[in-house]
């Protein structure tokens, strides 16, 4: 596992006054979320590991899967593609302070809401949006945060079938037991399941196996 140096964070937008140029510029950091690498994956050394937009977008996919028909799931879709909107993932590794990290993402979003979008009526949703997912007081943002969760052990699944990973383990330590949402909670230990069935047998449980 690699050592997480102290991030730095791109200087906030100076808006130009033009409406046109100022969406644009949103709309070009959009395209770091599609290149930036999900920095828990790269403290572990996984080989070409998902970006942040890779995360959002299978969580979207995930939401409109679900059964529950009492959830908004277009507000679900919604809140899955905005909710790392603001700097990215930032892990406990990196040394960042729950306060700060909370200042820098409102400090992104305001930039994005009010500099970039102009506050208009989508900027408003957005901010709507990613509000909601970080009070995670709604039935929709409770479900979206066990996606959030679910999503990054199906990610740590996949990368220990693919790689031949061991040291992967603390991703399902803190994302499976903590799921809430019942149907999510069944694709999780579904999840575990298939990572039983998948893992080698060691050879003392073969010892046992034959008693």
């Amino acid at each position: 596992m690699s050592q997480a140096g102290k991030r730095t964070f791109p200087p906030l937008y100076v808006p130009t006054g033009d409406i046109s140029l100022d969406r644009l510029a949103f709309f070009h950091v959009l395209e770091r979320l599609k290149t930036q690498k999900r920095t828990g994956w790269v403290d572990y050394n996984v080989p070409g590991p998902e970006s942040i937009s890779d995360h959002m977008y299978r969580m979207a996919v995930m939401a409109m899967c679900t059964s529950d028909e009492k959830l908004d799931i277009s507000k679900c879709v919604m809140m899955c593609l905005v909710h790392d909107l603001a700097v990215g993932d930032i892990t406990p590794r990196e040394g960042i302070s729950k306060a700060e990290k909370k200042r820098l993402e409102a400090e992104a979003m305001h930039n994005f809401v009010h500099d970039m979008l102009h506050n208009s009526p989508a900027a408003q949703r957005i901010e709507a949006l990613w509000k909601e997912y970080e009070e995670g007081n709604s039935a929709e943002a409770r479900f979206v945060k066990d996606l959030d969760r679910f999503e990054m052990a199906s990610q740590a699944f996949e990368y220990e079938r693919n790689h031949g990973m061991s040291t992967l383990q603390p991703f399902f330590d803190s994302s499976l037991p903590f799921l809430r949402h019942p149907e999510v909670k069944q694709w999780g230990e579904d999840l575990a399941a298939e990572r039983r069935q998948t893992q080698p047998t060691s050879p003392n449980q073969c010892d046992k196996d034959e008693r």
